[in-house]
């Protein structure tokens, strides 16, 4: 088969094409011949920064076919279109190859009214913004229809993977949706995604905007930069209201008697180190959510794709470092 690889960690002329022998499943195992892979951010600063002992295949999100079952796996069949997610994480076997094989327990089915497409852009992004939206003290631990009524949720970078789901995911358990972004074309994305308020940050005073919409500030804050954003999420968010933010880097400095009296909580999440309770429910309500079609991607969907073969992965992981807007994609 063919399947994309990297010897040492470095920029994106490390990834090389190579044929490579299928693995057969083992017990707990599922074979999926992968129709597409998802690229992240993440994917191109594991490959960047390493550490890589050994020929290691990028991706950790993709969709595809059930090509072959272990022995004891009774939960899907050959032929089962399904989703995955956390791939190539602690493993050497990504998404960015024809075949993999990986536990089923990392293996969701895959409507048949979804496309590959939504599968591959399911996985970090959609987990990461569950594990945002249910961080709040006062729950639900798990998202569902009318779990978030009368709340409201503040998603900054609106338009970016993590934003969109959360704006979607938000919207689908019933809270009332403000998104934040730099632009009227982003701005008409994170509308078509299902946001019932956008502010650009650009021009728009953001506090006045939202504590406008929320006299009361926001329960939730899903933030893209938190570092960048502290000094409005302060003064937008409501008591006992969560700030969860889910990019590393800068220096966050708070007047901690200023939020103490409001019983204001910090998120900060890696969707890899969540606890496995979180990411149960997490695949759980994303799987729930997709099954009523409350996770369409594509432009119309306020999430354009942009697309790449196998071999030009190089390509696909720069244009994710470069800041391509929505969800880049490779074909396998």
């Amino acid at each position: 088969m063919k399947a994309i690889i990297y010897n040492r960690a470095g920029d994106s002329g490390v990834l090389e094409l190579v044929d490579r022998d299928v693995q057969n499943p083992q017990s707990g195992q599922v074979r999926v011949r992968v129709v597409v892979s998802g690229v992240n951010p993440t994917d191109w600063k594991s490959r960047a920064t390493g550490p890589v002992s050994m020929p290691k295949v990028p991706n950790q999100d993709g969709a595809g076919v059930v090509d072959a079952v272990g022995p004891d796996v009774t939960e899907f069949g050959v032929g089962d279109r399904v989703w995955l997610w956390d791939v190539a994480y602690q493993t050497n076997e990504g998404t960015a190859q024809q075949y993999v094989t990986l536990p089923a327990n990392q293996v969701v089915a895959l409507p048949d009214g979804e496309s590959f497409d939504a599968g591959a852009s399911l996985g970090i992004p959609a987990l990461t913004a569950h594990l945002a939206l249910a961080a709040n003290s006062d729950g639900p631990a798990r998202l569902a229809p009318g779990a978030l009524d009368g709340r409201f949720v503040l998603v900054t970078g609106g338009a970016g993977a993590v934003g969109h789901a959360a704006t979607q995911l938000a919207v689908w358990a019933g809270a009332t949706v403000i998104a934040t972004v730099s632009g009227d074309e982003k701005a008409e994305l994170a509308r078509r995604a299902g946001a019932h308020h956008v502010v650009n940050y650009r021009t728009d005073d953001v506090v006045a905007e939202v504590s406008t919409i929320a006299p009361d500030g926001v329960d939730t804050i899903v933030d893209v930069n938190m570092a960048a954003n502290i000094e409005t999420d302060v003064r937008m968010i409501g008591a006992n209201g969560t700030i969860a933010s889910y990019t590393g880097g800068g220096q966050i400095n708070v007047s901690a008697r200023a939020l103490m009296g409001r019983n204001v909580r910090f998120q900060f999440i890696l969707t890899y180190t969540a606890s496995a309770a979180a990411k149960a429910n997490a695949v759980s309500a994303v799987s729930a959510a997709l099954g009523d079609g409350a996770l369409r991607v594509g432009v119309e969907h306020g999430l354009p794709l942009t697309r790449f073969t196998l071999a030009e992965t190089a390509a696909a992981h720069d244009a994710v470092e470069n800041g391509t807007v929505g969800k880049v994609l490779i074909d396998i």
